[in-house]
């Protein structure tokens, strides 16, 4: 699907912003941003990335912040107020 059909669908760029440790350095936190279209309240899309990351990566998650917002608003489409030719 498209960007732009991805936002008339309700999709929001989402932003997760996930804390981690390493096996090999237990003791230090690290960071990882993760930016994708994604549905709210479910974030499927999110979803599917931390279950990947659990079942595939050695980082554990400390903890993950997400923000969204929507792309498109009421006041970003509009109808044109004038439409005409110019030579």
């Amino acid at each position: 699907m498209a960007t732009f059909e991805r936002q008339l669908n309700d999709y929001r760029l989402t932003t997760a912003h996930i804390y981690y440790h390493m096996p090999d350095h237990v003791h230090l936190l690290q960071e990882f941003l993760w930016q994708e279209y994604d549905l709210a309240p479910r974030f499927p899309m999110l979803h599917k990335f931390l279950d990947f990351w659990v079942r595939e990566l050695e980082g554990k998650l400390h903890s993950v912040y997400v923000a969204k917002i929507p792309i498109i608003t009421p006041g970003d489409c509009r109808f044109a107020a004038w439409q005409g030719t110019l030579h």
